[in-house]
């Protein structure tokens, strides 16, 4: 895939507005872990292991809801699919910092199933307002906008609980989630090309699942697995070395080692498979198990971050080729899932290593069996395309979107041409 530069794509119209949309829409979902934490212990008064429970009910809620969102979208449309997302938000929201601890666990539970798919709607979205050929750098400048909302978010969502109180943090992510999905609703980013929908009928039925597919989605497990390990390590490692003041800073160093990567990887001329770049994104965070000091510490976590926003943007920009754009909010939304996956898994077992030997030790665990699972990949691939099985679907480039009141339906007219491009070593 040729490169690009950052400012062509800005300049395709509907991006920069999807952009700015999506940045604001993610907020509340990136504030809102450390919120409900705090509120819980603070508010509450229960225990941290109970403000796992909470925050988990909202993850196993965002889990299996994702793949279900995804799918309306695709059937019905980006507004009438997430109408009842902001409804539900609205009413969860609004009686949530009221709440007892009993019922604030299914509250969040509820709050995760219905969560505005926002995430995975920009994803989509992107891949029908940009040419494949400007994806790549298109992917890179997405993850590197999710860096960013992960760096400030967070911030914001302790002041906010410190300084005024954890049931005003809550009211204002409700808040920021209603007002982020009404916000999408307006701006109605497209999830399919009108050109495509046109066609649709006239096209051969095609199998979603194959093995490039399965093993994509197994990499989004394995980076995941490799971040989550890779927080609570480093989280694990300051404590005990009595420098817990210093994980803010530690991490905003972390996602921008993040944000130089995907800003370098979305402007080269290579394009890696999403696979070897998960498995360099475990490799790179070998040196942070063997720091000695918060220097080099500081070091190792920049390097760690660098190939974090590559890593996620290949896996999303090769996952919207691999499947019908039909189905792709669906696809979208099992991706969100199994990223969830990663984090539970990472994060018990990363934890109980640790408590069982050294905050070292976490990252290994995170960077070994991350890694594994992305050479497992790589293998499973190889021997599939030495079996000669179609690995995917046949790719398309994404068709621009054109409004749906252009498009004229005019009798006897062909159907739309399809080309078929090479896939990129990915």
């Amino acid at each position: 895939m040729p490169s690009t530069t950052y400012g062509a794509v800005l300049r395709l119209p509907g991006v920069a507005r999807l952009f700015v949309v999506s940045f604001l829409a993610r907020i509340p979902a990136a504030m809102v872990g450390v919120v409900l934490t705090l509120h819980v212990v603070s508010t509450l008064d229960r225990g941290y292991g109970q403000a796992g429970l909470v925050v988990g009910a909202a993850t196993v809620g965002m889990a299996l809801g994702a793949p279900w969102r995804g799918r309306l979208v695709d059937r019905l449309g980006l507004r009438r699919a997430i109408a009842p997302s902001v409804a539900v938000e609205s009413a969860v929201w609004l009686v949530a910092p009221h709440l007892s601890y009993e019922l604030l666990v299914g509250a969040a539970f509820v709050a995760g199933l219905f969560l505005v798919p926002v995430f995975s709607v920009s994803r989509q979205s992107l891949s029908v307002l940009v040419p494949i050929a400007h994806q790549k750098a298109a992917f890179s400048l997405d993850s590197v906008a999710v860096e960013l909302t992960f760096m400030l978010s967070p911030v914001v969502g302790v002041l906010l609980a410190t300084q005024a109180s954890t049931s005003v943090a809550l009211t204002v992510v409700g808040a920021l989630t209603v007002g982020g999905g009404v916000l999408l609703m307006w701006a109605n980013p497209p999830t399919r090309s009108a050109l495509s929908a046109e066609a649709q009928p006239e096209l051969p039925k095609q199998r979603l699942v194959s093995p490039a597919l399965v093993v994509l989605l197994l990499a989004g497990v394995a980076a995941s697995f490799v971040l989550v390990g890779t927080d609570v390590s480093l989280v694990a490692t300051l404590n005990d070395s009595g420098r817990s003041a210093d994980v803010g800073w530690m991490i905003a160093l972390w996602a921008g080692g993040s944000v130089v990567g995907g800003l370098v990887h979305g402007a080269s001329h290579r394009d890696p498979s999403p696979l070897l770049l998960v498995a360099l994104l475990a490799l790179a965070t070998l040196p942070a198990a063997f720091a000695s000091g918060p220097v080099w510490l500081a070091v190792a976590v920049v390097v760690a971050g660098l190939p974090c926003a590559p890593a996620l943007s290949s896996i999303n920009a090769t996952l919207v080729r691999l499947v019908p754009e039909h189905r792709r909010g669906e696809v979208m939304g099992w991706s969100g899932t199994m990223s969830t996956v990663g984090n539970a898994l990472g994060a018990p077992l990363c934890g109980a290593v640790i408590d069982r030997a050294t905050p070292g030790a976490g990252f290994l665990t995170a960077a070994v069996v991350g890694g594994g699972l992305a050479v497992g990949g790589l293998v499973v691939l190889a021997l599939v395309r030495g079996r000669g099985v179609a690995p995917a679907v046949q790719e398309r480039p994404a068709a621009r979107h054109v409004p749906s009141v252009r498009v004229v339906r005019r009798r006897g007219a062909s159907p739309a041409r399809r080309v078929r491009v090479r896939r990129p070593s990915r």
